[in-house]
């Protein structure tokens, strides 16, 4: 049968339950940007193919580019979501 000792998980050492709730939590931020990247790069090119305003478009990846880089490297959410609005906007103006 199996022995039933002290616990290991709580007398190991080393336990850096902070370092793993950091990388979660950096792990989390990056699939947010990411997939509001992605969605700003479909959005452009409905905009772009769609309704045939590549300047528009161009413009839309552009700056979702660069909100998203400064989102990843400040950890700010909140300018990659309004510029998702803002492209959604767009593509209802341009449509």
């Amino acid at each position: 049968m199996a022995d039933h000792g002290t616990v290991e998980y709580a007398t190991a050492t080393g336990n850096d339950l902070a370092a793993h709730e950091g990388t979660y939590e950096g792990f989390v931020h990056m699939a947010f940007i990411g997939t509001l990247h992605v969605a700003n790069i479909l959005i452009g090119l409905a905009i772009g193919a769609v309704a045939g305003h590549w300047g528009v478009a161009a413009c839309v990846f552009v700056l979702a580019t660069g909100i998203a880089l400064r989102g990843l490297m400040s950890g700010a959410k909140a300018p990659l979501a309004i510029m998702t609005v803002f492209s959604l906007l767009a593509l209802a103006v341009t449509a």
